[in-house]
């Protein structure tokens, strides 16, 4: 659909604000743009409607090269939506709409029509708005009449510059589930500037962050979260957003710090009636030093409660893990072996906690 081959943009003193950008983007895709101030993401962005000239390089719209194409025209053919919004004032909001369907001569009828189609498209009342003019709607509202300008000649591309960054959060959030929802409705290809991460992680299908005028990564929200290509994506993210993988988490974060321990040499009776006062099926031994040496559940105890028995008598053995272990290595212990909890100890053999399975499901519901 879109392609960036070999572009470059070189402003006085041999500034590269873009450097040799290559890119794809596919029919009904919305690329988000994203970078820290200056890295390219505008001018790459204008460049493909020419609004800036690419020093080398060539842009292909559909197979064809833009440069081929007038400008004037090739500009009727995409959308174009910037963040101060650029609604004419002393037109009424049907004839902002309609800016471009009357430039190529549509009939009055189909202009008409479209206009009200596209106001009922963001449940806006075309009575009741169509004949107001900006300054009598709201900064949302004048925002998505923007959207509706760009959208009202039917392009197949679209072209958002920081479309909602002047808004306030409520109406930012507001306006980028609409444009969700339209672009599931009408799949249009949309290239999208912004300098808000979360904003980009929520609309985007791919994005392409980029650095003094390059391409450092390009994936899905999902890949950047989980396999952030280095130590730039991995801090523009931010830590707290990244998807913390089991191998890089380790156990002294998600176990339980109170196990419920007893020493060895106590009766099965204590051990039945401690598990009773805690709530739980089954017990750490430990000798006197608190060493972990095995496990007895409540099934132990109960096969031989007519016993005179110790609880080192029908403990069962149990792998172990360390504290600095990884959470990986607990789920495999507990697959392997077909067990529910892992006792951890320190390197001298003292426990220090347990990780059960439900702190494993947990961990996964909130990393994964």
């Amino acid at each position: 659909m879109l392609t960036f081959e070999n572009i470059t943009k070189i402003y006085a003193g041999d500034i590269k604000a873009v450097d040799n950008l290559n890119l794809k983007i596919a029919k009904g895709e919305l690329v988000v743009l994203i970078g820290p101030s200056g890295c390219g993401k505008t001018t790459s962005l204008k460049m493909i409607n020419r609004l800036i000239q690419p020093s080398s390089g060539k842009i292909y719209l559909d197979g064809m090269d833009t440069d081929r194409l007038n400008p004037v025209e090739l500009r009727r053919q995409i959308g174009y939506v910037i963040q101060d919004i650029g609604l004419f004032p002393h037109k009424t909001i049907a004839e902002n709409i309609a800016i471009v369907p009357r430039l190529i001569k549509w009939p009055k009828e189909k202009i008409a029509a479209r206009v009200d189609e596209l106001l009922q498209m963001v449940n806006m009342d075309t009575e009741l708005y169509k004949d107001r003019v900006p300054n009598e709607l709201s900064g949302g509202q004048q925002q998505r009449i923007g959207v509706l300008r760009a959208l009202a000649a039917e392009p197949d591309v679209m072209l958002m510059d920081e479309p909602f960054g002047a808004l306030d959060p409520i109406t930012r959030d507001q306006l980028q589930d609409e444009l969700k929802r339209l672009q599931k409705r009408l799949q249009k290809t949309i290239i999208f500037v912004t300098h808000d991460m979360d904003e980009a992680l929520k609309i985007a299908d791919r994005i392409i962050i980029m650095k003094d005028g390059k391409v450092v990564q390009a994936a899905s929200p999902e890949e950047i979260l989980r396999e952030p290509a280095n130590d730039f994506v991995r801090n523009f993210i931010g830590q707290e957003r990244l998807v913390r993988r089991p191998e890089h988490v380790t156990v002294s974060e998600v176990m339980l710090r109170k196990p419920v321990m007893i020493d060895y040499d106590k009766g099965l009776r204590q051990g039945l009636e401690t598990m009773r006062e805690e709530g739980v099926d089954s017990l750490m031994i430990t000798d006197h030093e608190d060493r972990f040496l095995g496990v007895v559940d409540v099934q132990d105890i109960q096969r031989n409660l007519g016993e005179k028995k110790q609880l080192r008598e029908v403990m069962k053995a149990r792998p172990t893990v360390l504290l600095d272990d990884n959470v990986k290595a607990v789920v495999e212990i507990m697959v392997t072996k077909g067990i529910r909890a892992v006792p951890v100890v320190d390197t001298a053999g003292h426990i220090r906690g347990i990780v059960t399975r439900s702190r494993v499901v947990n961990f996964v519901l909130d990393y994964m």
